[in-house]
């Protein structure tokens, strides 16, 4: 039952713009174990950058 719980709080957490900062760690050691890895403030500053920011620096017009 937690796999499920996990998933579904993964998935509502996906849903409102928050990104998983543990899924990353465990992407980066899987796959990039000799790169450096963002703490969670700098995660959550990029992830926010690449959601909003944009060429006009998150705005719309």
């Amino acid at each position: 039952m937690t796999g499920v719980f996990e998933t579904l709080r993964r998935t509502a957490r996906l849903m409102v713009g928050i990104p998983d900062y543990d899924a990353y760690l465990r992407h980066m050691a899987d796959h990039h174990p000799d790169h450096p890895v963002m703490d969670r403030t700098q995660f959550f500053r990029d992830r926010q950058q690449a959601r909003y920011g944009g060429k006009n620096g998150g705005r719309c017009c």
